[in-house]
């Protein structure tokens, strides 16, 4: 099952899924400004949709919220556990989600602790299950996986062609172990290396290499360099939504849309999310012009989105340079 994947223009570029980032707010405004060829959910716990209190289920479903301008919209889940997979596999299909993403690289200790994210790279038998068991639940949609070159050490050469086995649709490759985290650069020579074993196996899945990927040119030299299919940017779109259109704004238009970014954050997730949130984006956006550290300060200092609003129309005012 390719589904949309099969209509993607190549080489294509998708944003990665960023855990209280990418959410359906930012995810919106993204779709608004510059929308990447694929969007992704941030993950959710599979078991805690299935397994949670009525409560808990309904607000993990609001991490599932999307508007039609996304689209393809891929959920991305994680477990550890196949009969939860299949089950929230199937929640995602009947949501009217585009596929669905295991998620096999995330680092968290919380995470890992329940087997699943990078932990599932030391378990392959049992990462191969939950592919099968995501499709189960979910026939009529693709499932990809996102994982990284290893645990501790690279096993690219072992743990490819296990996923590949299972027969995904695509393999995002993180080019650094879980052990690296993000303290050394992204070796892209290995995403490389995953297009040759791809190759070798006679594979169908697509690769898309992910890791470092500042910008739109940067992303088509590394994908032209390696011969991947698609490039997964990620941290390049922190007060960016036009990353992918690569346009760029005025001062005005940013600090404009950063109030934007605000007020839909507060409609639309204010009620289960911490307002707070919004201050990692505060730092992208407001920075490189003459009283941005100021004007920055003042943000940080605020609770909700008029005091936003507020405070950046002063700021207009005053005059920019």
């Amino acid at each position: 099952m390719k589904g949309f994947w099969a209509t993607l223009p190549k080489p294509f570029f998708v944003l990665a899924p960023l855990a209280n980032v990418t959410d359906a707010a930012f995810r919106k405004l993204i779709a608004k400004y510059g929308k990447p060829d694929v969007l992704w959910t941030e993950f959710v716990s599979a078991d805690g949709l299935i397994l949670a209190t009525p409560e808990g289920k309904e607000k993990l479903l609001r991490d599932l919220v999307y508007s039609e301008e996304e689209r393809p919209i891929v959920a991305q889940l994680f477990t550890s556990r196949p009969e939860t997979m299949e089950q929230a596999a199937a929640l995602a299909q009947e949501l009217g989600f585009d596929g669905i993403d295991i998620n096999m690289g995330c680092p968290d200790k919380s995470i890992e602790k329940q087997g699943a994210g990078a932990k599932l790279i030391t378990t392959p038998e049992l990462a191969v299950e939950l592919i099968a068991a995501a499709k189960r639940g979910a026939p009529n949609l693709p499932v990809s996986v996102k994982t990284r070159l290893g645990y501790n050490k690279d096993v690219l050469e072992e743990w490819l062609p296990k996923i590949l086995s299972a027969e995904p649709v695509a393999v995002t490759v993180h080019a650094r172990t879980r052990k690296e985290m993000s303290a050394v650069p992204a070796r892209w020579e290995r995403v490389k290396r995953a297009v040759e074993i791809r190759n070798e196996l006679g594979s169908s899945a697509l690769i898309i290499g992910n890791g470092d990927v500042k910008d739109m040119e940067d992303a088509r030299q590394k994908v032209a360099e390696t011969g991947a299919d698609g490039a997964m940017l990620g941290r390049a779109i922190f007060g960016n939504p036009w990353l992918f259109s690569e346009e760029k704004p005025g001062l005005e238009t940013r600090l404009r849309v950063a109030a934007e970014h605000s007020k839909m954050f507060e409609t639309m997730l204010g009620d289960i999310k911490n307002f707070a949130l919004m201050k990692k984006h505060f730092k992208a956006y407001v920075e490189g012009f003459t009283g941005a550290k100021e004007l920055r300060m003042e943000l940080m200092e605020t609770t909700n989105a008029q005091q936003i609003e507020e405070i950046i129309e002063a700021f207009l005012k005053g005059g920019v340079e």
